[in-house]
């Protein structure tokens, strides 16, 4: 290879390659004539609508920013492990976004919320319904049933229980983020 500008143009161009051909992709299999399309508008959508009804207004910045961690955390991990191909979303909103849009700025941080705010109004032990969660999303849940329906594509050994893991370092980590955490 060459020197510094030769690398750049390279990038720039494979870049362009690969837009080109995820925005192909999505035209042929992921647009909003699919019904792919509509499941994940409704995983993104229907989570914010239950959210728009049940959060406390009251707490609603320490809710949210709570929220906002999960959802930072989960885009960054889910963005590594797409990158390197361990597990990649097949089905998308648009092509211009992080493919688990649905799944990271919506499903899981608004289901962490309502745990996180439920366990602490009535004092629960939120490390422990953590795992619950965790569990149900992880391992009984989510990626099971996405990958059946190939939404999902689990490669270079990642099972759904390192989902389980993730899970629930993001959510402890966003909890232990708060200033009420203790």
């Amino acid at each position: 290879m060459g020197g510094y500008n030769e690398y750049w143009e390279q990038i720039y161009s494979i870049s362009e390659e690969l837009n080109s051909l995820i925005t192909a992709y999505w035209n042929d299999y992921s647009n909003l004539s699919s019904w792919q399309f509509w499941v994940v508008l409704f995983i993104m959508i229907i989570p914010l609508v239950i959210l728009y009804f049940t959060v406390d207004r009251q707490r609603i910045f320490e809710l949210f920013f709570f929220g906002f961690i999960v959802h930072m955390l989960w885009s960054y991990c889910d963005t590594i492990l797409s990158l390197y191909k361990y597990f990649v979303h097949t089905y998308f909103l648009t092509p211009l976004l992080p493919y688990a849009q649905n799944m990271t700025t919506s499903l899981l941080p608004v289901s962490f919320i309502l745990l996180y705010q439920y366990c602490t109004k009535h004092k629960k032990n939120f490390y422990l319904y953590t795992l619950f969660l965790s569990a149900f999303f992880a391992l009984l849940g989510t990626p099971p049933i996405e990958e059946y329906f190939g939404f999902v594509k689990f490669d270079k050994g990642l099972l759904p229980l390192h989902i389980f893991f993730i899970d629930v370092a993001i959510a402890y980590i966003a909890y232990w983020g708060e200033p009420n955490s203790s």
